[in-house]
């Protein structure tokens, strides 16, 4: 038996009930795909729901606000992505008629699809014979085929791309792109896999020569960079508090927060209060300062750590352009900043 006809053999025994299995609607496979980059099944699948839900078709979504998508986004993170996911959808209802492009070539042309996407695309909605390669895939057959190259080089995609384009079933590359992205999510995953139950235990080359482990090599480190957020909760004697878009390039862009204080450590009240002393923002005359809690949030993003403190600022008179807590709560957030507003307002 070949190595996809029992990968395909042992996914229609083991695959999980997935929805956007069950249909080539282009526009689901896509939102789904979307939503799955950097993010777990059971993560993105309430999500998917949600956005079915929400936008039902591609003119629902082309025609919603950027506010609102960020809104059903808030908590996923890699937020570029749902922006990006809008501007699509507005070109393929408004440009292209609501119509999705049939080929891989066609699709890669798409904002914020990569080759990965428009391969998934096109083979789950049009059987296009192209190979989806991701992480899973990297893994699975560099473990098999005992293939040693760094998969962060530049011409790791490329070789693992070929491989993958050898074994894929010309008849059914749909079903082999799902099989081989299941197997490394379900069997071959990256710690301990479960290698004495796995249906390639005769002939995959790492178990056989103990290598496992070792296998996929990448060699190129993340590097982290650690950052501080000090949040003034500004509340004026009418409850209404001060919020900020950020327009800036960067993480959480167009996303709303509290004033930020940036600073190159953890800051203690004196300190907070001698640098709001400094920034333009703050009119009013402060009636009180204190920390929300006795210790700062960390919120790890993929390259850099965030320690988050939120402070409490009262202020005499009216805050300028105030909101409301109820017109707050209405706004996307950040998820650290979404989850102190659920716990406090």
């Amino acid at each position: 038996m070949t190595f996809s006809n029992r990968l395909i053999q042992w996914y229609l025994e083991n695959k999980r009930d997935l929805p956007w299995r069950n249909t080539t609607n282009p526009y689901h496979i896509w939102l789904s795909e979307i939503i799955l980059q950097q993010t777990r099944v059971a993560q993105g699948l309430p999500y998917y729901t949600k956005f079915i839900h929400a936008f039902p078709t591609v003119f629902d979504l082309a025609k919603a606000s950027e506010e609102q998508v960020l809104m059903l986004w808030q908590g996923l993170g890699y937020y570029s992505r749902g922006r990006n996911l809008h501007k699509t959808a507005q070109i393929i209802a408004f440009e292209l008629n609501g119509t999705f492009p049939t080929t891989y070539t066609e699709l890669l042309k798409l904002k914020g699809i990569g080759s990965y996407t428009a391969a998934a695309i096109a083979s789950f909605s049009q059987k296009e014979v192209v190979p989806v390669v991701d992480g899973n895939v990297f893994r699975v057959l560099a473990r098999y085929f005992d293939v040693e190259t760094d998969i962060s080089s530049a011409s790791a995609k490329k070789e693992f791309t070929a491989l993958a384009n050898e074994l894929i079933d010309s008849k059914q590359p749909d079903v082999f792109n799902q099989a081989v992205m299941e197997f490394g999510a379900l069997q071959c995953v990256p710690k301990s896999p479960n290698c004495s139950i796995c249906v390639f235990n005769d002939s995959c080359a790492a178990l056989q020569k103990k290598k496992v482990d070792l296998l996929p090599v990448k060699l190129k480190k993340t590097k982290v960079t650690e950052r501080f957020f000090n949040y003034l909760v500004l509340e004026d004697e009418s409850g209404q508090c001060l919020i900020h878009q950020r327009t800036a390039k960067g993480i959480w862009h167009n996303l709303y927060e509290f004033p930020l204080l940036e600073s190159e450590k953890e800051l203690n009240e004196k300190e907070v209060k001698e640098k709001i002393s400094t920034t333009s923002f703050l009119t009013n005359e402060l009636i009180s300062l204190k920390p929300y809690d006795e210790k700062s949030v960390l919120h790890i993003l993929s390259h850099q750590r965030l320690k988050i403190r939120f402070w409490e600022l009262k202020v005499e008179g009216e805050l300028k352009n105030g909101l409301s807590k109820d017109a707050v709560k209405k706004l996307p957030f950040p998820i650290v900043i979404f989850n102190f507003i659920e716990k406090n307002f």
